[in-house]
């Protein structure tokens, strides 16, 4: 899929109203799912031997009301989702935000390309501003790094752990309704005591689980088909939904305890802080799933904008939400007594409308898991774009907005380990305790975060910064301890399913990182190119060479092996290396940065592409056009800026990949299938003349014409470009082999085996999906690290 980001940010700029709405209807079916099905789980979670008088229900509903209002209201939809990394939210896109305004990141990054760079990008208040005391001492210190890191990492893995846990708690939530109804129906049909208790324990214990997985598996079967077509199926079954339990909410209120609005008041909360007890915290770590999906409303911003976000929370979902837990409160403190009533379906008084609950339920169990799936999908983008995850397809699924993504790989994983906690534990009050853990630990770690990115980011005071990381972080941490209080009541799997996504995540960053500095360590100087290698015999084929690597400065030492071996490159050499940048997406224009590498007479360049941590650069048919494209006008620009382009290693300039816009080299649109593509790794090679079936590149080049303006000599060196693109092109790719140097710690050579293994089972680079076999060239190295 080809993006198109001038129009994608023009899109942005002219966001109408009515586009607003239809945004904010997809968020209903997407990002609010997991906040309107929470009442299905909320009070059915808390054991009824918990509660000892209708009072604390009062109570509870005090912090439902107050934690509801101070969290996802004025927390999310006021503070955090102004945060936005050019639209895209979550721990990561915090962690850029912070990278880019204080040197804190540990990702490899090119000086060279960001000094070549800056004198290009808007020039804003945040990027000349004084250096603050707590952005040296963040720079300083290496500790802070790894630890903002870290947070990043445990905040992803928070989300990642919220994408499997919720759908389980969900959907079982809403089969034990159906299991309820279906019991209700069939005990008419026996009248034997002895005959119905047993039907009943048989439908109790085994309907809900298969129910439960059938759904699950329908569930993650339709995410192939993008946030799109899911919000506009998905939304009205939420429409319905709210209107449905906040209808029947109204009507306890009325009917059952009008009293309950009197709780409104926190004086209420207090009362129940002033006897607190061990038995009070697990009631409370309960109360926390009420504002689960808080954190869903920032992950998914990609998808969607702020302002449809923002106008459905206030204007819909807050009013509807307070007014379902009302009344269900209202219910449970009428007839308390009974175990039955703190369940959501018991609180409608029409018993035939009950069994329509237990289908809708069903329907609404499984859009509430869309939310933190789909913001899954979004963090392990992000993940993998930083190189903090291996590396997984990643499908865009609208050409308009570029945070809709899907992920094939990762989307069957979350099935599987749903599945697998969903048939493991089978029972609701566990799965609540683990994912109330997911919550609070994922809020806390934004916190953190946003009030460095208040500090740092938006330059207020540090007062502010701290008031906003104590007043949330506060509530969001005695949330945490309530959760950990019941670490053996089921909150223990989310450890489990941490340290699975952790190793993974920190494995992938070491090896990535450990192999780059090998790379870096290792490399050799262009002279040992130019001067040394022709001592060796070196010879010169016709065609280019794309060589693919890591390294932005220098020949990488896989390269260097390869001339050893076989000493022969290339009448055109480039030099290519990916760079990501901590943003989410790097233009057109500011894309690809072109230099030297030696004298001219050697037809050597280096191509650096920047890309964000949301692009697609790398997997794109034309990519070669453009890099050639590029070289082009760089050679035709280097006569006019001598001094700033001279062949010293490390000059750069930022060239566009557009070649309409080129005045170099003018493309021609060709595709003639032809036999001799791969001409040019064949005379490397000296291999039989035996040929392949290839298609020759749909673009062709050829000069402007004559013109006075141009001299002779760039003339020759862009004939010289096309001659060698029209001989063949051939592809090099370093293929790494890790191991732990003899002595290392148990850490580290663990962390190195899990990276291999992880290597071996991830998806090629990239850059290497369209390169036919027949061109590419894989030189293997050793890595002792």
């Amino acid at each position: 899929m080809v993006i198109n980001y001038s129009n994608l940010k023009k899109n942005k700029e002219k966001e109408t109203w009515r586009h607003t709405l239809l945004l904010s209807f997809q968020s209903l079916g997407v990002v609010y799912g997991r906040l309107c099905t929470a009442p299905l789980y909320v009070f059915e979670s808390i054991d009824p031997k918990d509660i000892k008088s209708a009072n604390e229900m009062h109570e509870l509903f005090s912090f439902i009301f107050w934690t509801i209002t101070i969290i996802p209201l004025l927390k999310y939809a006021c503070i955090v989702l102004r945060a936005d990394d050019d639209g895209e939210g979550g721990p990561f896109a915090l962690y850029s935000l912070l990278c880019r305004h204080a040197r804190v990141g540990l990702i490899p990054c090119n000086k060279s390309s960001v000094k070549n760079v800056n004198h290009e990008e808007d020039t804003t208040p945040s990027k000349v501003n004084l250096e603050t005391k707590a952005r040296q001492a963040l720079e300083k210190h290496k500790s802070t790094h790894y630890l903002l890191l870290f947070l990043a990492l445990l905040g992803a893995c928070m989300m990642i752990s919220d994408a499997i846990l919720t759908p389980a708690i969900s959907v079982l939530s809403a089969a034990s309704g159906l299991g309820r109804s279906l019991t209700k129906i069939s005990v008419k049909f026996f009248s034997s005591d002895e005959t119905k208790d047993h039907v009943t324990d048989i439908l109790k214990k085994y309907v809900p689980i298969p129910a439960a997985c059938t759904i699950l598996v329908c569930l993650f079967t339709l995410q192939h088909h993008g946030t799109k077509k899911i919000g506009f199926f998905f939304a009205p079954i939420v429409i319905t939904w709210l209107f449905f339990i906040s209808g029947f909410g109204l009507y306890n209120v009325i009917h059952s305890d009008s009293q309950i609005l009197h709780a409104i008041s926190p004086v209420y909360m207090f009362r129940f802080i002033k006897k607190i007890k061990i038995r009070h915290w697990k009631l409370l770590s309960s109360i926390v799933l009420s504002i689960a999906g808080s954190e869903a409303m920032f992950a998914d911003l990609g998808h969607f904008s702020k302002k449809s976000i923002k106008i459905t929370f206030v204007c819909f979902i807050y009013p509807v939400l307070l007014l379902t837990y009302a009344g269900q409160a209202a219910f449970i403190s009428k007839y308390f007594g009974s175990d039955e009533v703190f369940h959501l379906s018991e609180s409608i008084p029409d018993k035939n409308l009950q069994h329509v609950f237990a289908v809708l339920s069903l329907f609404a169990s499984a859009v509430g898991s869309q939310a933190t799936i789909t913001a899954g999908f979004s963090i392990i983008n992000q993940c993998q774009a930083l190189d903090c995850f291996p590396r997984v397809k990643v499908v865009h699924t609208s050409e308009q907005i570029l945070g809709q993504v899907y992920v094939p790989d990762v989307n069957w994983v979350f099935m599987a380990l749903s599945l697998a906690v969903t048939i493991g534990f089978h029972d609701i009050t566990q799965l609540g305790k683990a994912t109330g853990l997911a919550i609070t630990s994922g809020m806390l770690v934004t916190t953190c975060l946003m009030s460095l990115v208040i500090a740092l980011c938006w330059e207020k005071s540090f007062f502010i910064s701290l008031c906003f990381l104590l007043f949330f972080g506060s509530i969001e941490a005695i949330y945490l301890s309530t959760s950990i209080v019941n670490f053996f009541r089921g909150a223990w799997c989310l450890i489990i399913l941490f340290m699975l996504f952790m190793t993974i995540m920190a494995s992938w960053h070491y090896g990535t990182l450990k192999k780059y500095k090998f790379d870096i360590e290792n490399k050799v100087s262009i002279e040992w190119l130019t001067d040394y290698s022709p001592a060796l015999g070196v010879a010169r084929v016709p065609g280019i060479g794309f060589v693919y690597s890591d390294v932005d400065m220098g020949i990488p030492a896989f390269f260097s092996h390869f001339i050893t071996n076989v000493p022969a490159f290339h009448q055109v050499l480039i030099f290519v290396s990916f760079k990501s940048s901590p943003v989410p997406y790097i233009p057109e224009n500011k894309r690809y940065l072109i230099g030297r590498v030696g004298p001219k007479d050697y037809k050597i360049y280096r191509c650096i592409v920047r890309y964000g941590y949301c692009d697609n650069v790398r997997d794109t048919d034309d990519f070669e056009d453009h890099i050639i494209s590029s070289i082009g006008e760089f050679i035709a620009r280097e006569e006019y800026d001598f001094e700033a382009l001279a062949s010293q290693e490390g000059k750069m300039i930022v060239l566009g990949s557009s070649m309409e816009d080129g005045n170099a080299l003018i493309p021609m649109d060709e595709s003639i299938p032809t036999l001799a593509a791969s001409e040019s790794k064949r005379n490397l090679l000296d291999v039989a003349s035996t040929s392949h079936p290839v298609k020759r590149k749909r673009v062709r080049f050829m000069l402007p014409p004559k013109s006075p303006q141009m001299r002779p000599a760039v003339r020759q060196e862009l004939q010289e470009i096309i001659d060698a693109r029209e001989s063949g092109t051939a592809y090099f790719l370093g293929q790494s082999h890790l191991l732990a140097r003899k002595g290392s710690n148990f850490f580290k050579n663990f962390l190195i085996m899990v990276y291999v293994f992880l290597d071996k089972n991830s998806r090629e680079p990239p850059v290497a999906l369209n390169i036919s076999n027949a061109a590419l060239l894989e030189v293997g190295t050793v890595y002792t690290i």
